[in-house]
């Protein structure tokens, strides 16, 4: 089997020597090339090439963004019925694709599952999201995410270091600065009216949508990789309902209903969400800009993960 492994040499959780030990583990099954990535965009750009050179497996090593860049590099064509398989080693800080799927977090460990998973024949089809054009594994959001999002790039920029603290500290301080009383979107779903007044959109690909250190963040619980999209917004925010959402999407089994200002659609194949002016978006963790109108469509059977 021709592989191709793709490695984020600055990946939070990576080291030299850890890489050299998954290179070996691999090498030793696979016929194996290893390609380090040298800036952004240049994962998508080894992705695509490995794909249409006809490799079998692309195992990725490094975090929720590298991981995006590679999928989106596969898919450049679209769903394509002779697409490389994609195996996932976590090297990220959050490593939220990988944690959803049970890929283990300790990249030893998730070595050993892909082998496992090789010999097995153990292989499952997923979907994916889709902002526009720009697919993502497992969230996309418009607002306060989105926000926080940029807070923490502009932080990188300036060296930094980058946690989940820091983001969890950029969406508490992008709540307080934000205008709480003037919404700005209208969300459409299907066969529904639309959802006039609405504050921000998560769509998730996969329960859960993120991780606060160990505790999962769950929005749209039951939201899974093989199925459609989870839609998670808000017509109200007030300290009271933020204060209630937030207690919600962090128990451990979160609420799965709708109420009069929190509002969730589960296993949806498209939403729509129009803006009165640009809105911040983010997809997988990075922040693409401001849009004034976005669509988001579930791309069933796109992926075929070694798991």
């Amino acid at each position: 089997m021709r592989a191709l492994l793709i490695v984020n040499p600055h990946a939070t959780s990576t080291n030299e020597r850890r890489r050299d030990l998954l290179a070996h583990a691999l090498a030793g099954e696979l016929s194996l090339r290893v390609a380090h990535t040298e800036s952004r965009g240049h994962a998508a750009n080894l992705a695509a090439a490995a794909a249409d050179s006809g490799v079998d497996l692309i195992v990725v090593h490094g975090g929720d963004g590298t991981v995006n860049e590679v999928v989106n590099g596969l898919m450049y064509r679209g769903v394509r019925p002779d697409s490389p398989l994609l195996a996932v080693v976590p090297g990220g800080s959050t490593n939220v694709f990988a944690r959803a799927l049970g890929v283990d977090a300790d990249p030893t460990v998730a070595t050993e599952q892909i082998l496992e998973a090789l010999a097995a024949h153990r292989v499952i089809v997923v979907s994916l999201g889709r902002a526009d054009d720009r697919y993502f594994t497992f969230n996309a959001g418009l607002g306060l995410d989105a926000e926080a999002v940029h807070a923490v790039e502009k932080r990188r920029h300036t060296g930094s270091p980058i946690s989940n603290f820091m983001h969890f500290r950029m969406t508490v301080s992008g709540y307080f600065k934000s205008d709480r009383k003037h919404p700005r979107m209208t969300v459409e779903l299907p066969g529904r009216d639309p959802i006039e007044g609405a504050y921000l959109a998560f769509v998730s690909n996969v329960d859960p949508w993120t991780y606060f250190g160990q505790r999962p963040v769950r929005t749209n619980p039951g939201t899974s990789p093989t199925g459609g999209l989870g839609v998670f917004t808000m017509t109200k925010m007030s300290a009271p309902t933020a204060l209630r959402a937030s207690a919600e999407i962090l128990r451990m089994k979160a609420a799965a209903k709708s109420s009069k200002s929190i509002i969730r659609a589960q296993d949806v194949d498209w939403v729509t969400v129009r803006c009165k002016e640009p809105v911040d978006l983010q997809v997988d963790g990075d922040y693409l800009g401001t849009r004034s109108e976005v669509e988001f469509v579930s791309v069933p059977h796109a992926l075929r993960l070694v798991l």
